[in-house]
């Protein structure tokens, strides 16, 4: 299941996060792409009252988004940072950089906008465990239970 910036524009986004638990099969992976609040991306966003992108509620941290994970019974296993251009356009020259270099993405002169996280939902197996059979109780005093003469032959 992938949740592509949904959790940014919902009100409960915890809600959405354990919806999409109910119905993830066992042993399933989610993906989670968000925004990062503390980039030049999420200080645009507070910058505008309405939000930018327009709808945006509110920017979830990829820590907070992984906890929730891990407190739904999720590995989280694999995370990675992306949207390495300014809200405002293009990347802008740097003085002494071959631009080849930034076209071709080897360097990265802005920190990650977004981030993405992999998650797989853990499921344990139960083993069904037979009950043991009782044992037959000795009356006290170990007594011997008296048969006839015809079931002793």
């Amino acid at each position: 299941m992938v949740l592509p910036h949904t959790l940014e524009f919902e009100t409960d986004p915890f809600a959405v996060v354990r919806e999409a638990d109910r119905v993830l099969a066992g042993e399933g992976h989610l993906i989670v792409l968000g925004f990062r609040p503390f980039s030049l991306w999420g200080f645009r966003s507070r910058a505008i009252s309405r939000g930018y992108p327009p709808g945006l509620k509110r920017m979830l941290g990829m820590r907070r988004v992984a906890d929730w994970l891990e407190l739904l019974g999720y590995d989280v296993g694999l995370n990675r940072n992306y949207l390495f251009t300014p809200p405002w356009g293009g990347t802008a020259p740097q003085p002494g950089v071959p631009s080849a270099l930034l076209r071709r993405g080897w360097l990265k002169p802005w920190p990650a906008g977004a981030y993405l996280l992999k998650a797989r939902k853990r499921v344990y197996t139960l083993t069904p465990i037979r009950p043991r059979t009782r044992e037959r109780v000795q009356p006290i005093g170990g007594l011997v239970k008296p048969t006839s003469p015809r079931e002793s032959s």
